[in-house]
């Protein structure tokens, strides 16, 4: 699996319709309008993500590996 950034997922996520509803610290809270499932995701600058995480994130965000690329 390829490393991202939360930074570089946060812009990922935000391509694939979601909004950025408010930033709480480092971490970004996201959402869509009418869902109640909110998606945080942690910004540390440009440190990458671990696996089991960015496998968790993308799991809640509805996305896969390949939108990775």
């Amino acid at each position: 699996m390829k490393s991202v950034s939360g930074k570089a997922l946060a812009r990922l996520v935000e391509r694939h319709g979601r909004k950025l509803l408010r930033i709480h610290g480092s971490h970004h809270i996201y959402g869509r309008i009418g869902s109640r499932m909110r998606l945080s995701v942690p910004v540390h600058g440009n440190k990458p993500l671990k696996s089991g995480l960015l496998n968790h994130l993308l799991k809640q965000a509805g996305l896969e590996d390949i939108d990775l690329s």
